[in-house]
């Protein structure tokens, strides 16, 4: 059974957080949500996130055994990303993921959650336009493409390009 991870907090960019929920969910993986508090937030728009009631959530602190999992998601937003990545766990968790060699999404500024992890420098790597300086100053490359991928990580700049993201991500799994 292949299962997810996403990492998500208050104000995340609601498509980036939708589109991937749903296409993991019609690709048959099992979703657990992990949101700052363990309790639903809101997407900058205001989605309610996550969007179904009945969605296993839990807090970062409930995260002790990542190769339970075959995928992390890191939905952007630069205010979500502000206050997760100030969050000691949450860094713990994306480092845990990069150790064990587990896929990692991210998009637009889900990237400074990769800076902050320490797990970018020598990797070619996407993310918002904004971040292109912190990604270059983390030691990694900035590539200005839809979906890029280096070893376990795969990224974007924008939520147009989230079609193009999902589908390398989920190639991963056929």
């Amino acid at each position: 059974m292949k299962s997810a991870l996403i990492i998500s907090g208050n104000l995340v960019q609601d498509h980036e957080f939708i589109y991937p929920y749903y296409r993991l969910l019609e690709e048959n993986f099992t979703i657990t949500v992990c949101l700052l508090g363990g309790q639903p937030v809101e997407g900058i728009l205001g989605t309610k996130i996550p969007p179904n009631k009945d969605q296993k959530i839990i807090a970062p602190s409930d995260v002790n055994d990542v190769q339970k999992y075959n995928l992390l998601i890191i939905p952007g937003g630069a205010k979500a990303m502000e206050y997760l990545r100030q969050d000691d766990k949450i860094i713990e968790i994306i480092q845990k993921f990069n150790e064990n060699n587990i896929l990692i999404g991210s998009i637009c500024h889900g990237a400074q959650l990769l800076i902050s992890s320490k797990i970018v420098k020598g990797r070619n790597i996407s993310g918002y336009y904004s971040v292109k300086d912190d990604i270059n100053n983390a030691g990694a490359t900035y590539i200005d493409a839809p979906s890029v991928e280096d070893g376990n990580i795969i990224t974007s700049p924008h939520y147009k390009h989230l079609g193009n993201w999902m589908h390398n991500i989920i190639k991963k799994f056929e």
